[in-house]
């Protein structure tokens, strides 16, 4: 990918959502919801705080996140459908081992 966020931005690829509930049931196409889950692909540097000095962000490429219904803006590079979104977007990490442990 040759785009990089800048300041306090960061580009995050929504995770797919199961087409089955845990049930068994098949959710149509049109009935899903977009998920609020995604991975971080790039981050920009930080924003400056009142002193003029950057702060780092948070969250880092490869990161799993939480973000808000509503959030960021969609766009297309590379054919893929990707979200912009500035870190206070994020509602949260999530921890990768805390997951695994969940499935197993």
């Amino acid at each position: 990918m040759s785009f990089r966020p800048l300041h306090d931005r960061i580009v995050v690829r929504r995770v797919q959502s199961e087409e089955k509930t845990k049930g068994g049931i098949i959710i149509p196409d049109t009935a899903k919801e977009k998920p609020q889950e995604g991975e971080v692909i790039a981050v920009g540097a930080g924003a400056r705080n009142e002193a003029g000095q950057i702060q780092p962000l948070d969250v880092k490429a490869g990161d799993r996140i939480l973000f808000g219904k509503w959030s960021g803006t969609e766009i297309k590079i590379d054919n893929e459908d990707l979200l912009i979104m500035k870190e206070s977007d994020v509602l949260g990490i999530i921890d990768a081992k805390a997951a695994e442990k969940e499935a197993a």
